[in-house]
Formats: structure tokens, sequence, C-alpha cells
């Protein structure tokens, strides 16, 4: 035994790799055709210009007229033709006009999503890789088979796959294709289709509910335009009882033992005294009388005072002598 012997690389990679046009030229390819990465595109590249390398030798070979030259250029368009890479009426000029697409367009993955057993490329590729394909009944797993004009028709879903099915969800359903409305049960539908027709529909019947913590229920929900009516808990005054901006507020502090009714306005004076004074207001003599009662030291009766014109008749208490003994001639003895 000798030495093992590995397989040589297929495709020749670029010769910068940071090339601004090159780079947006293969990403765009790479999302048309659905492809893993970068290196099958170098591939389908090296391919290309392999056939176009020979076939510009093959042409310089056939104007001197060599007849190995003749067999080579029969063999490279039988290839070509066969694979569909270029028509069956075509010559080696033909075979220089090969673009990197006309290549990839004969790859597995490509024919399969072009004859419909997948909805995108990516999703042709998957069933490629796990074994749903096959062609003329023999599974095939590598998604950069390049496919033969005569094994064409032959390719579909592998005979143990279940993408054989018409009902699986992932297989791709025509234009006009609609899913089967299966047969209504009689237990589940039938109070369905009894419903009233004024049945809440879902959406009206989600407001209705509310959380456990809120008490409140969506009839006594004030709207928007009016202000709601609820107080906090600290205020023991009613809404009904709230004072207009415009007229003043009745209530008085807990303090004032006043009520707002006895206040007296601005133009009458309070007729309250403090506590302090005994007198009443009833009893208060006004200014104009002076007071009937007199002290307690004249004895004298406010029915015996004389008139102002008169004398009086009631002499003090500390004098003995009466007005009656006294001398009428006192006058005249004097002058």
């Amino acid at each position: 035994m000798g030495d093992p012997k590995f397989s040589r690389r297929k495709y020749d990679t670029p010769s910068h790799p940071w090339i601004g046009s090159r780079i947006t030229e293969e990403n765009e390819i790479l999302k048309k055709f659905g492809l893993k990465n970068k290196r099958e595109i170098w591939k389908a590249k090296s391919y290309m210009s392999h056939a176009r390398g020979q076939a510009r030798h093959l042409s310089a070979l056939l104007r001197i007229g060599n007849v190995q030259a003749e067999k080579e250029s029969k063999k490279l368009l039988l290839r070509l033709q066969r694979y569909g890479i270029i028509p069956d009426t075509s010559n080696l000029d033909d075979v220089l006009a090969i673009d990197i697409e006309n290549v990839l367009n004969r790859r597995l993955q490509t024919v399969v999503y072009h004859k419909g057993l997948s909805n995108t490329a990516k999703q042709a590729r998957q069933f490629i890789v796990h074994g749903h394909i096959a062609i003329n009944g023999k599974r095939v797993t590598i998604p950069g088979y390049l496919v033969p004009k005569d094994e064409e028709d032959f390719i579909n879903y592998s005979p143990r796959s279940d993408l054989n099915n018409e009902l699986h969800p992932m297989r791709p359903k025509p234009e006009g294709y609609e899913e089967p409305v299966s047969a209504p049960s009689v237990t589940s539908e039938e109070p369905s289709k009894e419903a009233p027709k004024d049945a809440p529909s879902k959406k009206e019947e989600k407001p209705e509910i509310k959380p456990a913590g809120k008490e409140a229920k969506p009839e006594d929900k004030p709207s928007k335009e009016e202000k709601p009516e609820i107080k906090p808990a600290g205020k023991e005054a009613k809404p009904e009882d709230k004072p207009s901006k415009e007229d003043k507020p009745e209530i008085k502090p807990a303090g004032k033992e006043a009520k707002p009714e006895d206040k007296p306005s601005k133009e009458e004076k309070p007729e309250i005294k403090p506590a302090g004074k005994e007198a009443k207001p009833e009893e208060k003599p006004a200014k104009q009388d002076k007071p009937e009662t007199k002290p307690a030291e004249k004895e004298a009766k406010p029915e015996e005072k004389p008139a102002k014109g008169d004398k009086p008749e009631a002499k003090p208490a500390g004098k003995e002598a009466k007005a009656e003994e006294k001398p009428e001639d006192k006058k005249e003895e004097s002058k």
C-alpha cells in the first residue's frame, strides 16, 4: 500500500480577496440561486473557464487543420449540449459566450425549484440534503449535481418521502389551490350556529373585563368630557355641596362656634358680647335715658324728687334742722 490519495481542489479562488465589484456581484448571485457560500460560485466559474479555455485552444488548432482537434471539439460540444448549457445547434464560438448563470441553472437545486417542487431555492436545497428528491427513483443528496437533459423529466420526490402526500404542509400548493374544509362535527359546531345574531363579538367583550383590584364597573366609568364625581376619602364634603367659584363658601372652620346663619353682616354690628361681661344686651340702658336706680346712700325715692323750679323739701340726714322751722325773714335781716 502506498500513501493515501486526496482529491484535488476543483475550483480556483479569486486572485485578490477584496474587490468591491466582484463582492457585490457574488452577493447577488447567492441570493438569486440560494447558494450556501461563495465556494459554489467559484466552482461554477472554474467549470465555465475550463470549457471556454478548451474551446479557444481547439479553435486555434482547427485553423491549421488538425484532425485530433476536430474530434475533441465534437466531444466538447456534445458534453455541453447534454447538460443543456448550450443549445443543440451551436459551435465553438457559442462556447466562448457561456455565462456563469448558464452553469448554475443546470444545478439540481435550481432545477428542483424551477419544476415547482419547492417554494424557494433555499427550500429546494433543504429537500435535497434531507433526501426528499430522487432522479428516476434514485435518491440524490448533492445540490450542486449538474442535471443532464435526459434526467430532467424524471426528477421528483423520493418514494419514501413524506412529501408525496399532497396535504403535506411543506409541499408547495398550486396557484388556484384551496385547502379542503373538514366536515363540521355535530357536537362542537352546532351550538355555535344556533347562537343569536345579537351576541357580542370578542372585541366588544374585551373592555368589560376588569382586574380584580378595581371594583368600579365599566358602566360607572365617567366619560372624558364629564369630570369624575368621586372625591378622595379625606374630604367629607359631597360634590353636591361644593360651592361654585362665584359664591363664597359658607362652611367655617371647626374652631369657630358661630354658625353661618348667625354671622352678622358688615353694616350691622354684632349683638353677641364676650362671656366676661354679665350684662345682657336687652338690659343695657340707652345713652339718652338716665338710669332709674340710685345709689344705696340716697334714701330718697324718685317719686319724692322735687322739680327743678321748686326747692327740695327733703333734707339730708346729717342736718337736724327741719325746713319748716327755718325762719322766713332770714334774708331780710341779712340785708
